[in-house]
């Protein structure tokens, strides 16, 4: 199953569904951390549902690490009974996010990745963001599509940070702003010599260690994507 962050709604209504048996039946049972789930077999019959739904929902409550799948032998509780159903109940009550929640999240990342970055990069790091923003600067030039080498140059950057979380929350970033970015409103007006510009100084000031500049360079690159995010939360708010 490919976890993704703005799953289509049906889908998510299924998957929501069976989880919610599956806490139900895990409650009957009064199963405890390291006891194990009935298989998906049973799972299946029991909820009368395909057996790739049962397993979808299992791969989707072990993203978020509240139930572990073991190898020859079958899936286990991997938490406590209260906060499994604690978890359970935030799972199932998530919306997908917003391209607002999107990209306050990237940037709040972002921010924090590109510090980290000018801190603990190392010579093939520089080669590998270099490599990023020549690809960017290459398709921006001649008027390209350019987003996806962007956000190449941008995971170049967390994959420096040396922090294996943020880059996975970046993975997961990435497909759902791609396909959500609203590139008529955010980027225009956008001058090539100015946006190409932007990401130079972010790999000079990485290249430099300079972990303040670093940061004040990205957060400059962002300045107008937070404005634009900004004026629709106050278009939503007077609306």
């Amino acid at each position: 199953m490919k976890i993704s962050l703005i799953d289509e709604n049906s889908n998510r209504i299924m998957q929501n569904a069976i989880i919610c048996n599956i806490r139900d039946l895990i409650n009957a049972k009064k199963l405890e951390r390291g006891d194990k789930l009935p298989s998906e077999r049973i799972m299946s019959e029991k909820f009368d549902v395909k057996r790739n739904h049962i397993r979808e929902a299992i791969r989707k409550l072990e993203f978020y690490g509240v139930v572990k799948s073991m190898s020859q032998s079958g899936t286990i509780l991997a938490i406590g009974l209260v906060g499994f159903n604690g978890m359970v109940e935030e799972i199932v009550s998530l919306e997908a996010p917003s391209f607002n929640d999107l990209v306050e999240t990237r940037i709040s990342l972002e921010l924090k990745t590109v510090r980290l970055a000018a801190k603990r990069r190392t010579a093939k790091d520089l080669e590998q963001i270099k490599e990023a923003f020549n690809a960017f600067k290459a398709k921006i030039s001649v008027g390209d599509d350019y987003l996806e080498e962007d956000l190449l140059f941008h995971l170049a950057i967390a994959k420096a940070s040396k922090n294996n979380s943020m880059v996975s929350l970046m993975l997961l970033l990435i497909p759902p702003i791609l396909k959500t970015y609203e590139r008529d409103t955010v980027c225009e007006g956008d001058r090539v010599g100015t946006e190409i510009r932007k990401h130079e100084d972010i790999f000079l000031a990485i290249e430099a260690k300079d972990p303040d500049g670093a940061t004040q360079m990205m957060n400059d690159h962002f300045f107008k994507l937070s404005m634009h995010i900004k004026n629709i939360d106050l278009d939503e708010e007077y609306n």
